[in-house]
């Protein structure tokens, strides 16, 4: 095969079909030499042909090749020095996927010839290894980026009126007896007028998905008959993973992809992606060498003070070094990618503490930050952090900077201390419950910056949470020694599946009451997929290996029940702006009622003070929210007002008496839900102020009173304080 061969162009990196042909353009700093290899077949041997790139623009090699089209097949061998101790990896023997590739073809097949140096040798990773990788290793594609959209628009949905669904592409959709069987487990199926009518009958917003970039099965979990099933192991920060295909991996699954953005969004659901730009799949340097390894270690990697080795903030091995430009540029070319050409709404960036790190320690205002704060692009869709990493000093809960919202850790484990019964201050479960101002008033955020969750994919489901105190992860073959163990879950009484009604109908309650907290909240929530249906993982709290029955959902003994519970919640959450504050409680009087926005009650019907609130070992409180102290506008600057709410909270083993609090709270009261019966929207009884209702042992009540006219001098007062 012979064709003839143009400079082309630095710049856009990757490879760029324009109708004629393709532009190949690799960053490579270090490197003395670029080969391009084109193959035929995913699995051939040896490449078609072999292009020498002698064009180098500002340390990018290019090249043109006119009449190479969508579907093209290709890779790189890089040329350079293989010196270890300095940090240089360079090994033309070993293919290499382009760190910008749109697609990849094919997996990994694990081999020996993957490594850099000669494995088993007693040198490890200073020998060198000449055996050839190409045919072991998946391979780039060219893709045809055309596609229509047919008017596409983002839903843009503020954070105020979101319901996060955090879902695997794979796990939603692997059992559904309503897809058709060809197109299970992928991007198609997820697009299914199926799924999208139940997420939009549970009342979902947006779809979190585990990781869709393509990512690698490591090779000592596929040596143990298991996988990387949740895909924090990525290798192509462009390529959508063509595993995740029905209809192919030459570029077909980038258009399977777009169709089910597309549909998605026409039902009005936003769509985020997990992303992992804090390391590669590439490990430690005993680790394969893929991509970005063989291409420039150390233009992408993060050394230590001995470069043979690398940094690792993440627990994987390695960590990307975002501190060098070339880096930087990656990873908001990547993000851009997917905002403009995939149409994406937002990301939640897995172990997002790495990326800060400017030297050793943690920087709030790191580069990554700075960047991002300032591009017109990525500064415009949802950025949601995970705010930790393994390192020392990673844990940074509230320390992000504003434009941010962060998965909060500390809400999770507040209310899950709460349900169980252990020791824990009412202030803090008061804190967690009103949007967590303690963690982000005074960087002028709101308390839709608190991404609020009990349960995420790491850890217990909902179900597993209320019936296991100890993880359960033999199945993982490292003697349940992996995954957390400290996960403040409490098995009712029982470990693991019982017929004991009693257990039985308090798990059931636990659940509701998770539920009820979580969707009463200030802040965002976020909702695991399953956790609606009781998904259980047999006491696994740690299924990231597990691609089998324990982590799919298992649609066909869904708990309907639960799953109703669920949809209620959601809608009156979504009714009232009560719940969905976009401005901090203030705890004063509402000029012209007299009553404060919101007020905190003791069972007796009396206000709490400050000793109540340090006390560890109470369990029970009650809150009212004043529907008139919203202090916000709508879209066209109309007042925006609610009715009036009372939540009680009982964590007692104990039923107990509550008294309601004086008439300038609410004249009569109606019951919208109480976990101990699992019914939404209550009935007619109506309860009078001061008058005492019996909340039952571990549970929560709802109380409702419709507000009448404001009168004048509130609605004055109203209208001047929205503008504070």
């Amino acid at each position: 095969m012979s064709l003839p061969v143009y400079p082309g162009q630095p710049y856009p990196l990757g490879a760029t079909w324009d109708g004629e042909g393709v532009n190949f353009a690799l960053f490579a700093e270090n490197a003395t030499g670029v080969e391009l290899c084109l193959f035929n077949d995913v699995t051939s041997e040896e490449e078609s042909m072999k292009i020498t790139m002698v064009e180098r623009t500002h340390q990018i090699w290019h090249t043109y090749l006119p009449g190479i089209e969508p579907g093209q097949l290709y890779g790189y061998r890089v040329h350079g020095p293989y010196d270890p101790a300095k940090g240089h990896r360079f090994n033309s023997n070993k293919l290499l996927l382009d760190p910008y590739a749109k697609a990849i073809s094919g997996a990994v097949e694990w081999h020996d010839s993957l490594f850099g140096y000669k494995v088993g040798d007693q040198a490890e990773d200073l020998s060198f290894s000449e055996s050839d990788s190409a045919p072991f290793l998946p391979k780039s594609v060219v893709i045809d980026p055309n596609f229509d959209w047919q008017g596409d628009k983002a839903p843009k949905i503020p954070y105020h009126k979101t319901i996060i669904y955090e879902a695997h592409v794979k796990g939603l959709t692997y059992l559904h007896p309503e897809i058709p069987e060809e197109i299970r487990g992928t991007y198609a199926a997820l697009a299914h007028p199926v799924i999208i009518k139940y997420l939009q009958d549970l009342g979902i917003t947006a779809i979190e998905l585990m990781p869709v970039h393509h990512f690698i099965k490591d090779r000592h979990l596929v040596e143990k008959g298991l996988t990387n099933y949740w895909g924090y192991n990525t290798i192509g920060f462009f390529a959508p993973d063509g595993r995740y295909s029905s209809s192919g991996q030459l570029g077909e699954q980038v258009r399977e992809f777009k169709e089910m953005v597309r549909a998605l969004h026409k039902a009005g659901i936003e769509v985020i992606l997990d992303v992992v730009y804090n390391h590669t799949a590439e490990g430690n340097h005993l680790g394969p060498t893929l991509c970005f390894r063989g291409v420039d270690n150390t233009a992408y990697y993060r050394l230590t003070e001995d470069p043979r080795y690398y940094m690792d903030y993440t627990g994987t091995g390695n960590t990307l070094n975002v501190m060098l430009p070339s880096v930087l540029r990656l990873i908001m070319d990547s993000l851009r990618y997917w905002i403009l050409e995939m149409h994406v709404d937002g990301f939640r960036f897995d172990l997002a503490a790495t990326l800060a790190r400017e030297l050793h320690e943690v920087d709030r205002l790191g580069s990554f930050f700075d960047i991002i704060h300032q591009d017109p692009v990525i500064s415009q869709v949802k950025l949601i952090a995970e705010p930790w990493d393994v390192g020392e000093g990673g844990y940074q809960v509230g320390n992000f900077p504003p434009g941010w919202t962060e998965w909060n850790g500390k809400y999770r484990d507040c209310i899950r201390d709460y349900w169980r019964g252990a020791d824990s201050m009412l202030a803090e479960f008061a804190e967690r419950f009103t949007g967590s101002s303690d963690l982000y008033q005074d960087d002028y955020r709101r308390p839709t910056a608190s991404i609020n969750f009990v349960t995420a994919h790491d850890g217990f489901t909902l179900n597993d949470l209320v019936s296991y105190n100890e993880k359960h992860n033999e199945a993982n073959g490292e003697n349940n020694q992996d995954g957390e163990s400290h996960n403040r879950s409490w098995n009712c009484g029982v470990e693991g599946p019982t017929d004991d009604k009693a257990i039985v109908e308090l798990r059931q309650r636990q659940k509701r009451n998770f539920l009820t907290t979580l969707f009463l909240s200030q802040g965002v929530p976020m909702l695991v997929a399953g956790d609606e249906i009781s998904r259980t993982q047999q006491g696994n709290n740690n299924a990231y290996c597990q691609d089998n029955e324990v982590s799919w959902l298992h649609w066909e003994q869904a708990d309907k029940e639960l799953l109703e519970f669920t949809r209620q919640l959601i809608k009156l959450r979504k009714e009232h702006p009560v719940f969905c504050r976009r401005r901090w409680f203030q705890g004063v009087p509402i000029k012209g009622l007299g009553v404060e926005d919101i007020a905190w009650f003791l069972p007796e019907g009396t206000e709490m003070d400050e000793q109540h609130w340090n006390n560890d070992f109470a369990k029970s409180l009650a809150v009212y929210m004043n529907g008139h102290g919203l202090r916000s506008v709508g879209p066209t600057g109309e007042a925006i007002m609610d009715d009036d709410f009372y939540v009680i909270f009982n964590a007692h083993h104990e039923a107990l008496k509550y008294k309601l609090p004086p008439k300038k709270y609410g004249t009569q009261w109606s019951k919208l839900i109480d976990t101990t019966t699992g019914h939404v929207n209550g009935n007619d009884k109506l309860y009078s102020a001061g008058k005492t209702i019996v909340v039952g042992p571990r549970s929560v009540v709802l109380l409702h009173s419709q507000t009448k006219k404001l009168p004048k001098v509130a609605a004055q007062a109203h209208k001047e304080a929205i503008k504070m």
